[in-house]
C-alpha cells in the first residue's frame, strides 16, 4: 500500500486504520482518492470520541460514508433498532429524514442528528397524515399499515408500520379481510400478491426505483447472464422480470446464499458500491439510479454536525407518543427478523 498524503502527525490518524478502511473501498476506488477523503474521516474520528457519539449509514450511502466513519451499516429500520439499543449520547443518521425521525421515536432520550436537514424522501412527501385519516374515513374499519418511509406524523396517524421486507407478515397479523397499505403503490402490489388480504393501497412512488423498466432489466440479463434482484418499491414489470424481489438486506442474504458471478441491483446504485467488498467473487453490473437526497450528505456535514450538534430531530410529543406506538407494534410481530 502507498503511503497516504495525510500527514502523519494529525491526531486523528492512525495507519492500521487507514489501511483496514481502505481495503474495504479498495474495488471502488484509488488510494489518491480514499486519502483525499481521510483527513476528514480522521476529524470525525475523533468528534465521537469526544461526543460518545454514533455513526449509522444506511445501505444508499456514498462509500466513503459507508466504509469510512459508519460504526453501523444497513437499512433504515435496522439502523433504528440499533439506536434505540445505543448506550450513544449522540447518534448521527446518514440517511433521509424520515430515518432520522425513526431512530429518534426509538430513542427518545437521545440527540439525533441529521447532516443535512434537506435530506427528504419523494415516498415520504408523498402522503400526509391527512391524507391517512381522509383513505380511513372511505375505509371504516380497515386498519392502516404504513410503510417506514414515511414521516413520523403519518406514523402517528395508522395503526402500525412496515418494512419491504415484514411487510406481509405485519398485515397478516392484523387478521382482517382488507388492510390500508401506503404510500408505496408497487410495495402494496407486491403484497396482494402474496397475501389473501384485499389491500387497500395509495399511489406514492419512490423517484428512483420507479426510473427502472422491465425492458431494462431484461436487456441486462440478456447481455450480462447475470443473477437480477430488485427492489418491492419498482415497478411490476420489473418485479416480474427480476430472479428475486425483496429488501436491501434480503439482497444481501440472497447473494450470500447464491454467490452469484455477476449481479444487477435494481435498486439505488451506491448500494452496489457498499456490498461489493463482501462479495469479491461477484461482479456487480451497476445500473446507476442514484438518489439526490442520499448524496446530500457527506463528510464535510457529518463532520460538521458533531461539531455543532445541530441539525438535530425533534418531534412534537404526542405526535411522538403514537407514531412510536405505530413502530412499537411492528416489532413486536417481526420480533427479531432482520427487516
Amino acid at each position: 500500500m502507498t503511503t497516504p498524503s495525510i500527514s502523519s502527525a494529525h491526531p486523528g490518524y492512525d495507519p492500521a486504520e487507514h489501511e483496514r478502511r481502505y481495503s474495504r473501498v479498495a474495488r471502488l476506488m484509488p488510494i489518491a482518492e480514499w486519502d483525499a477523503h481521510y483527513e476528514l474521516v480522521a476529524e470525525i474520528e475523533l468528534l465521537k470520541r469526544k461526543r460518545n457519539a454514533v455513526v449509522l449509514a444506511h445501505n444508499y450511502q456514498r462509500a466513503e460514508i459507508f466504509h469510512g466513519v459508519a460504526d453501523v451499516q444497513g437499512d433504515s429500520l435496522a439502523l433504528a433498532r440499533w439506536a434505540q439499543a445505543s448506550d450513544a449520547d449522540v447518534i448521527v443518521m446518514c440517511g433521509v429524514h424520515f430515518m432520522a425521525e425513526t431512530a429518534k421515536l426509538l430513542a427518545p432520550d437521545r440527540t439525533v442528528l441529521l447532516p443535512d436537514a434537506q435530506a427528504g424522501c419523494s415516498l415520504a412527501d408523498s402522503i400526509t397524515a391527512e391524507d391517512v385519516r381522509a383513505l380511513r374515513e372511505q375505509h371504516p374499519g380497515a386498519p392502516a399499515v404504513c410503510y417506514v418511509n414515511t414521516s413520523a406524523a403519518v406514523k402517528a396517524a395508522c395503526d402500525v408500520c412496515c418494512t419491504s421486507a415484514n411487510a406481509v407478515q405485519v398485515v397478516e397479523s392484523l387478521g382482517a379481510e382488507e388492510v390500508i397499505l401506503l404510500p408505496d403503490e408497487y410495495l402494496s402490489a407486491y403484497v396482494a400478491s402474496r397475501t389473501n388480504v384485499r389491500i387497500i393501497p395509495w399511489r406514492g412512488r419512490c423517484e428512483v426505483h420507479e426510473r427502472f423498466t422491465g425492458d431494462e432489466v431484461r436487456e441486462y440479463r440478456r447481455m450480462t447472464d447475470a443473477f437480477v434482484l430488485a427492489h418491492p418499491e419498482c415497478s411490476e414489470d420489473v418485479q416480474k422480470a427480476a430472479d428475486y424481489v425483496g429488501s436491501t438486506s434480503g439482497m444481501i442474504d440472497v447473494l450470500r446464499q447464491r454467490r452469484p458471478s455477476r449481479a444487477v441491483l435494481i435498486t439505488e446504485c451506491s448500494m452496489s458500491d457498499n456490498v461489493c467488498s463482501e462479495f469479491p467473487e461477484t461482479e456487480f453490473v451497476r445500473p446507476c439510479n442514484l438518489c439526490p437526497h442520499m448524496q446530500r450528505i457527506t463528510l464535510a456535514n457529518i463532520r460538521d454536525c458533531l461539531e455543532r450538534l445541530e441539525p438535530a430531530i425533534e418531534i412534537p410529543t404526542d405526535v411522538a407518543v403514537a407514531a412510536r406506538r405505530s413502530v412499537q407494534r411492528m416489532l413486536e410481530v417481526s420480533g427479531q427478523r432482520r427487516t
